[in-house]
């Protein structure tokens, strides 16, 4: 049961679907009661710039999950012009979750979904993102993982640059 008492999922006062069982650092739901990782508010809006940012951090500590959801809040705020770019973003960092909860088959399959998506914008990405070294380091993870599962990935594998001046450089 939710907490107005009804089976079935958690709903806000729109009707919209909202899970208010506690998640663990990988966003997956814990029992009710336990204790969870903080997450990221349903309502959160932040400016592409802080979005890039927050999901950066997320993505650089481990929480792909958490960095998935801070990049669909971005994606169902874009203007039009940049919906599948956000919306690629946000199937990268799922593709991550896959990846980090031992799900091969779900890691390969969004991560080249997310890759084909991003691509178009590899010539001209906004907000000064590395979507050509995305768009590559995306496929490369995903031929490796589809070859040789996940032996020899270390926690550092699963960490995309989003922006050049993020850190490391795509290897």
């Amino acid at each position: 049961m939710n907490p107005t008492g009804e089976r079935g999922r958690d709903r806000d006062a729109m009707g919209r679907a909202r899970s208010a069982r506690p998640r663990d650092e990988l966003g997956r739901p814990l029992p009710r009661g336990a204790d969870g990782v903080a997450g990221v508010p349903d309502d959160i809006a932040l400016s592409p710039a802080d979005s890039l940012a927050q999901a950066q951090r997320l993505l650089d500590g481990g929480r792909a999950f958490h960095a998935h959801e801070v990049l669909e809040s971005a994606w169902k705020a874009a203007p039009e012009p940049e919906r599948e770019l956000w919306r690629g973003l946000a199937q990268l960092a799922v593709g991550l979750t896959h990846a980090q909860r031992g799900n091969a088959v779900g890691a390969v399959r969004l991560l080249r979904r997310a890759a084909d998506r991003v691509e178009g914008y590899a010539n001209d990405a906004p907000y000064g993102l590395d979507m050509a070294g995305l768009v590559v380091w995306a496929r490369a993870l995903a031929t490796r993982v589809d070859t040789d599962g996940f032996g020899g990935l270390t926690p550092g594998d699963l960490v995309p640059r989003l922006r050049p001046e993020s850190g490391r450089r795509h290897d």
